[in-house]
């Protein structure tokens, strides 16, 4: 796994000077490894994470909340992938959240993400979240008007608001044991141009190519804006940002699973322990099958 510190320079708990052009989407924290390298401590990463998983699950006492945003191509599937494959499924659920239904848009915006949280025990992702209400919504006005929102509750302060609304949201979450992680894959535009000229160059992926995506493309500038703003407004320390470099595939992996692996082991989950008295019909039933086994 990566270092602490290397962990440490791309997590974000107080936004006031955050200014997301001091993250280079193409750094790899200096490390003196490579790609293949970066691989095989992946491995050694997701065994680890099983573990955890494990000790999670059995104390049933917290919940893990991972959020994943960042624009088309930056590697959130990747990540849920190679991060999470050793992660026992019935454990873990995932979350993508697309455009809002009609039974979505009939409650606030929080509502759909409130009942996919994961129960205790288990690991959550959101593939996209609650974000999007502070991101995609803010360049895309028109998708408020469809959020049937009285109009005197549309004001000039509605982002303020709704940044409020998720710190409230995400305090009370960390308050009843949910732990949230918040990730933005933080991808160079370069990088992003060959992503996606790669997804047409590749028939095995050119299913994941979409006009819309190079629609938004033209959008970047305002993105970079509203994603920095979201971050500097909800950067919390019970609720952390990870500004995640994404140009390097491998080395974004590295870093969720570290910071992943980081948190979770702050929680010193443990086995649940035998009473006495649960052990006494333990020991019984253990030599009952011990007696059928001699009589085989």
């Amino acid at each position: 796994m990566l270092p602490d510190k290397i962990i440490e320079r791309y997590r974000v708990t107080d936004g006031d000077k955050f200014k997301l052009k001091d993250f280079d989407p193409g750094d790899t924290g200096d490390v003196d490894f490579d790609k293949q390298d970066g691989k095989e401590i992946l491995e050694v990463g997701v065994k680890k994470l099983a573990r955890l998983q494990e000790r999670l699950y059995a104390e049933g006492k917290w919940a893990i909340l991972m959020v994943l945003q960042g624009i088309d191509t930056a590697g959130k599937d990747g990540v849920i992938k190679h991060v999470l494959s050793g992660v026992n499924p019935q454990g873990c659920s995932v979350h993508s959240f697309k455009q809002p239904s009609h039974l979505e848009l009939a409650h606030d915006y929080l509502w759909r993400c409130t009942v996919a949280l994961p129960m205790r025990g288990r690991i959550g992702i959101f593939n996209r979240s609650y974000y999007e209400e502070t991101i995609v919504v803010r360049v895309h006005p028109d998708l408020l008007e469809k959020q049937n929102i009285p109009p005197n509750l549309v004001t000039k302060d509605i982002w303020k608001e709704r940044y409020q609304d998720i710190n409230d949201w995400e305090r009370h979450l960390a308050r009843c044991g949910t732990v949230p992680l918040k990730f933005f894959l933080n991808i160079s535009k370069e990088e992003q141009l060959k992503r996606l000229l790669a997804r047409v160059d590749d028939p095995d992926k050119t299913w994941k190519f979409s006009p819309y995506d190079v629609a938004e493309r033209k959008l970047w500038d305002q993105y970079q804006e509203v994603y920095e703003d979201t971050i500097r407004n909800t950067a919390t320390k019970h609720a952390p940002w990870y500004v995640v470099p994404c140009d390097k595939k491998w080395f974004a992996r590295l870093v969720v699973a570290g910071a992943l692996a980081e948190q979770m082991e702050k929680l010193d989950l443990q086995f649940p322990k035998v009473s006495d008295e649960d052990m006494k019909a333990i020991e019984k039933a253990h030599a009952e099958l011990l007696a059928e086994k001699k009589d085989r």
